[in-house]
């Protein structure tokens, strides 16, 4: 295996134990940056205000085409910028709905829930991730 294909970043959230700094792998140090961006407020970032969606604030707006269409928008330029260099940004895939749009919708669970699904490729190692993240009541 090449040098590329087992480089070790930094785990997120930190997490340092007697055998020192917790370290994850490519595919897994992505997937932690896209939460960072997903739950990271504008303005929370002293030397960078501008970074971060504030996925965590959508709970408390209206869940309609409208809101998801904002939310694919500012995800797609922030998650483009944070992962600059390792994922292709034209191979971005972000979907964002209620749970009322999941096929195992069950009638009354989770209407309230803001479900998040980002596909993408890794770049160095061109290998296809998805992710799904829930917000919202139960998520």
């Amino acid at each position: 295996m090449t040098q590329i294909n087992t480089a070790t970043f930094m785990k997120f959230p930190f997490d340092i134990r007697e055998s020192g700094t917790c370290t994850s792998d490519r595919s897994a140090h992505i997937k932690e940056v896209i939460e960072q961006v997903l739950f990271t407020n504008s303005g929370e970032r002293v030397f960078r205000p501008e970074w971060g969606a504030g996925a965590q604030a959508l709970v408390f707006e209206g869940n309609n085409s409208a809101l998801w269409q904002i939310t694919r928008k500012r995800l797609e330029i922030a998650l483009a910028e944070a992962t600059a260099g390792e994922v292709d940004p034209k191979s971005l895939t972000i979907v964002v709905g209620s749970a009322k749009d999941d096929p195992g919708f069950v009638d009354g669970a989770g209407e309230e829930q803001l479900i998040i699904r980002i596909g993408y490729q890794l770049t160095t190692i061109n290998q296809d991730q998805k992710a799904t993240f829930t917000l919202g009541q139960g998520g």
